[in-house]
């Protein structure tokens, strides 16, 4: 299995430029908030979820990390929707963010319905 492959993945990228516009906005927010590390942290479970699902040995695994990639989006988008009521941001970026964020969670969707496994090898394998 090649090494990092993650670093392949479209998703990849874009879940890392999904975390540059979360950063851009967490600045909006006054130090110490606690909602600006929660969603901090689940920005980060989002790539990091996608990393080490790609190395696991079976799509049952992998499924299992990208599963859980998708939730920390959803937790981004909570945590914005909680600082958007209690005006930390406008209804305009909630939406921006909700956009980016739809983004990042129908390519990891996509890419679960694409995993295929080799039941005879016992190896990952990404359908074409």
């Amino acid at each position: 299995m090649e090494t990092f492959r993650f670093k392949n993945f479209g998703v990849y990228s874009d879940a890392k430029k999904f975390r540059k516009l979360v950063q851009s906005y967490l600045k909006k927010f006054p130090p110490h908030h606690s909602l600006h590390d929660q969603i901090s942290r689940a920005c980060l479970s989002i790539i990091l979820n996608i990393a080490e699902g790609s190395a696991k040995g079976s799509d049952k695994e992998f499924k299992r990390f990208l599963g859980m990639a998708i939730a920390s989006v959803n937790e981004v988008v909570a945590g914005f929707d909680l600082a958007c009521d209690d005006a930390l941001i406008n209804a305009v970026d909630l939406q921006v963010i909700e956009d980016a964020a739809g983004n990042v969670a129908r390519q990891i969707g996509g890419f679960i319905r694409r995993l295929a496994f080799d039941v005879k090898s016992q190896k990952l394998r990404v359908k074409s």
